[in-house]
Order: C-alpha cells, then structure tokens, then sequence
C-alpha cells in the first residue's frame, strides 16, 4: 500500500515538473526533488527512468551544485513575477477571485525561491 501511494504521488510530482517547464510560476526542481525521492523509497525502474528523462537533467544540476545559484533564483522570480503582473492584468479578467489568487501565488512562489531554495555552492 505505502509502496503504491509512493509511486502515485512520485507519477504526479513528475507530472507537475513537467508543467513546471512550461507554466510560469509554477516550480520545477522541487517537484521532481520530491518525484526522485518517491520513486527512491518505492521503484528503482521509476527513479532510474526519471534520472535518465530529460527531466533528471534539473535534478543533476540541482545535486551536483547543490541548490540554485543567486543568478537563477533572480531569473525565476522575474520570469515568476512578469508572468503573474501579465496573468493579472492582461489575460484574468477584473472581478474575478484568481486576481487575487494568482499574485497571492506568485508571492508564495518567489518567496520559497529566495528563502527556501538552498544557494548553490559556489565552484573553484
């Protein structure tokens, strides 16, 4: 059973990353960092099927310096933040709850990037 739900959420983060690459503001790495772990725990074919994905390409680079560096972080939060101010005031029509929601997200999202995402370590 908690193999199964493993797997389950690990098919979902995978899928969420995935949007990630195309859905402004919705994040990539930490979804797949949780895929990863998922399929760790629950199925060695689904972790090594990951890694080798164009999508383990996040996770490797995520590993390998160990978080994202301060370039990255204020690419994402720009991409994050200009993705929400053209949602609100472009494309969400006035009177509707997502101009409320989205930004609301949007904050949430750049906040975790800057004090949640660790700072890649710096390389020789």
């Amino acid at each position: 059973m908690k193999k199964s739900l493993l797997i389950a959420l690990g098919l979902l983060c995978t899928g969420l990353g995935a949007l990630g690459v195309v859905v402004p503001g919705l994040p990539t790495t930490p979804f797949l960092l949780l895929a990863s772990w998922c399929f760790y725990r629950s199925s060695q074919r689904l972790q090594d099927w990951l890694l080798k994905s164009w999508l383990g390409t996040y996770i490797r680079s995520y590993h390998r310096r160990g978080g994202m560096t301060i370039a990255q972080k204020a690419s994402a939060c720009g991409i994050m933040t200009a993705m929400v101010l053209l949602s609100v005031f472009v494309f969400i029509p006035q009177g509707s709850v997502a101009r409320v929601i989205v930004p609301i997200a949007g904050a949430t999202g750049v906040l975790v990037v800057i004090f949640a995402v660790p700072d890649a370590k710096k390389e020789d």
